[in-house]
């Protein structure tokens, strides 16, 4: 698939994030003090990453980058906001959401309306109003209720859709009760046939004749059951879409059918749901010397997962020694290192075990954050290259987090620049370093020493980051612009798509006669 396939097909789609925010409340310094103060760590951010691609996020540090990375997988519960997530089912991992949603249609699709209407009012009041006070206030009231309705209701369109528009909505919660219930009955006998293929195929067990013939019924009586519930399921789905094509007429159908979605909403799942899907995204910290227990040796840290997530019922056997010794290898490790500890290592070493042990339960996705930036520039391009190979090889996804513009260039496919908790531009890597829009990512591309543009002079970034705790109003860059005007100081630009697949928050793409007066 070419680079272009890959951004323009929807169904590649892994993670599909709106609005994600993420605040860290400060402790108040006295109990006079009313107003809870937060950091603003991220702020409104919408974007997708895709399957198989390299999704470069670069800015300065105090960004909020490391925190986007961290809150994407749940290791910080995000504030408000949706992280969908497509790389299982919803039945596979069966959250306690999708039952409560489903419960509780006919109660809560009177409030999800009354919010939504109420929103919509207040967007109507915001657009007549000329008074900067009232639009401040009305800007204010629009983004928490925007916030209630997104954490407390939006996946109630997105499990239900247009049976929303169903004169009797407890009809539809048995309905989608029924087939829920089939398809988690479905993926749970679909686990234990892939647990028993498995343990039959492993040749380090190398069952006997009659232990393989129990294995094959066992598996055989699991995949008549399999066969049952999905005519079952067949049943169930009909009715349903009888039901569906009566509400098709219906005022509304076609707005909440369009929001129909089978991604599953991360912040809503509970700890022990998210632990389950801790196989399928990993990290890569920063500092291999800090992220590794120095008291475990390193097959120990490397198993840490794999014990964890019941991987290996006996962790001094030998096939669980044989798998990470395979997996020290992939990762450039000498097999002979298991029993050393981290003390004993260098620091490109150590970051291989830190690959090493994201990489061990073969995940989906990983957040590589800062993974080159502490280690010496001449280990960098061997890591780098590592996780190229790897992703290559298990067909990864990767967040890959850094500060370096020359370093983001060379493994991404497209680049999202955050400043202060925003996106401010997102594109294809060429498109950012050949046609960069934002004041702030050209900033950045013209402070990158070159030897190859002839007279052009290292322009520096002066300015610091502002306060995460009171962001400028308006635009946050504009602090630092050149070409800031009033509107910038007053209105926070929108993230919009200035051409294909290249997107862009900043007044100056408004108007059409803008130039910059430098080049990158």
């Amino acid at each position: 698939m070419s680079k272009t396939e890959l951004i323009n097909n929807e169904k590649s789609v892994l993670f599909s994030v709106k609005n994600l925010r993420k605040y860290f409340p400060l402790k108040k310094k006295s109990v006079f003090q009313k107003e809870q103060l937060y950091v603003h760590a991220n702020e409104s951010i919408t974007l997708d990453i895709h399957r198989g691609e390299t999704f470069g996020l670069v800015g300065e540090s105090g960004s909020g980058k490391s925190t986007f990375g961290r809150t994407l997988i749940q290791l910080y519960d995000q504030t408000s906001g949706s992280t969908l997530y497509y790389g299982n089912t919803m039945a596979e991992i069966a959250p306690k959401y999708v039952q409560k949603v489903v419960n509780n249609i006919k109660a809560d699709f009177p409030k999800f309306k009354a919010d939504r209407d109420k929103l919509a009012e207040l967007k109507a009041e915001f657009e007549e109003t000329t008074d900067a006070t009232k639009l401040h206030a009305l800007e204010e009231k629009i983004m928490l209720t925007s916030r209630d309705l997104e954490n407390k209701y939006l996946n109630l369109p997105r499990i239900v859709g247009g049976l929303l528009t169903h004169s009797d909505l407890q009809e539809v919660s048995k309905l989608l009760n029924a087939e829920y219930k089939i398809q988690v009955e479905i993926a749970e006998a679909n686990r234990k046939i892939d647990a028993l293929e498995t343990k039959k195929t492993n040749p380090k067990i190398a069952l006997k004749p009659q232990s393989l013939q129990k294995v094959d019924s066992e598996i055989a009586a699991i995949e008549q059951t399999i066969s049952t519930k999905e005519a079952e399921l067949a049943k169930a789905q009909a009715e349903t879409e009888v039901v569906r094509e009566q509400c098709r007429s219906n005022e509304g159908f076609e707005e909440y059918e369009s929001q129909r979605d089978n991604g599953i909403d991360l912040s809503k799942l509970e700890y022990e749901e998210m632990r389950r899907l801790r196989a399928d995204v990993q990290i890569i910290f920063q500092d291999p010397y800090s992220s590794l227990d120095p008291r475990l040796t390193v097959g120990q840290i490397i198993g840490e997962g794999l014990v964890a997530h019941g991987k290996f019922k006996n962790q001094y056997s030998n096939e669980y020694n044989q798998y990470i010794q395979d997996i020290m290898e992939e990762c450039g490790l000498a097999p002979y290192f298991i029993h050393r500890y981290p003390h004993q290592f260098s620091g490109g070493q150590r970051q291989r075990i830190g690959i090493a042990r994201a990489l061990a339960l073969r995940p989906k996705f990983i957040v590589c954050d800062e993974a080159v930036s502490a280690l010496d520039v001449s280990i960098q391009s061997q890591i780098i290259n590592l996780l190229q190979d790897l992703k290559e090889q298990f067909k990864l996804t990767y967040l890959f987090i850094t500060h370096d513009l020359s370093v983001v260039k060379y493994i991404s496919d497209r680049i999202g620049v955050m400043y202060l908790g925003n996106i401010v531009e997102l594109a294809d890597s060429d498109t950012i370093f050949s046609d960069a829009k934002h004041p702030y990512t050209r900033a950045l591309l013209q402070a990158i020493p070159r030897t190859d543009v002839g007279a052009q002079e290292l322009q520096i970034l002066e300015g610091d980051v502002p306060s995460a705790v009171h962001p400028p109003e308006g635009c946050r860059f504009n602090t630092r612009c050149k070409y800031a005007h009033e509107r910038c100081f007053n209105y926070e630009p929108a993230l919009q798509e200035v051409s294909p697949g290249h997107f862009v928050a900043c007044h100056l793409m408004d108007d059409p006669e803008f130039k910059f007066d430098d080049v990158i």
